[in-house]
């Protein structure tokens, strides 16, 4: 083994630590968590579940304009005073996803409800997407 071998700390490494030393809120400031969403068809239109977990509906924001549906959300969690954190696996908490609309959908139609940090959307189908029967004749 050669004993003249430098050894270098990678870029990486140093970026990150460095990193770790700036205040959160500029690293933050337009970051978001996308949260997870199922969503679910039916023959009457869509419903969606989304997780959120802390939101309360004060902190809750449903836009729709034109075939765009946003989600935007605010985390109430806070560290109880007297405590400090020792670990923290997310840091954020804002919330943020945008989905784009079929024109076969009410956008007008929509209703929420957010129960223990889920929010359930659900957005019926327009009436002229609507499965309908074809009475027959008889000739």
């Amino acid at each position: 083994m050669d004993r003249n071998t430098n050894t270098t700390t990678s870029p990486r490494v140093a970026g990150s630590k460095e990193l770790a030393r700036k205040d959160d809120s500029t690293r933050y400031s337009d970051a978001a968590l996308t949260p997870p969403v199922d969503v679910v068809e039916d023959s009457g239109g869509i419903t969606l579940f989304a997780d959120l977990p802390g939101v309360s509906r004060d902190k809750l924001s449903l836009q729709v304009a034109s075939d765009t549906l946003t989600i935007e959300a605010e985390s109430g969690l806070s560290i109880p005073e007297g405590l400090e954190s020792s670990h923290t696996e997310v840091g954020l908490a804002r919330f943020r996803r945008v989905f784009t609309l079929s024109k076969e959908l009410d956008t007008n139609a929509i209703s929420a409800e957010l129960s223990q940090g889920v929010l359930k959307l659900r957005i019926p189908k327009a009436q002229h997407a609507q499965p309908r029967r074809i009475e027959i004749q008889a000739a």
